[in-house]
């Protein structure tokens, strides 16, 4: 959970409030109790801002690509279950 800041606390004391984001996660401000902004470390910011690659692009990308599968299933029949 982050820290709440009142809008007037955070402004007085902007170099600590960036050295909290840098170091526990993002920072609330609150402006009359409710929460207005948050202040996040860069680092935090970027991984919001990355987008994920697409799933055909990540199987593409595979170690495994190539790599030869035995994909016949088997011909038997299930086994009986009593429910």
């Amino acid at each position: 959970m982050s820290k709440q800041w009142q809008l007037q606390d955070a402004k007085n004391r902007l170099s600590r409030l960036v050295e909290e984001a840098k170091s526990s996660g993002p920072q609330t401000i609150t402006v009359r109790g409710k929460p207005t902004a948050v202040v996040l470390s860069v680092h935090d910011y970027q991984k919001l801002r990355h987008r994920p690659q697409k799933l055909s692009a990540f199987f593409a990308q595979s170690p495994l690509m190539g790599i030869e599968l035995d994909l016949i299933r088997s011909q038997e029949l299930p086994r009986a279950v009593e429910l």
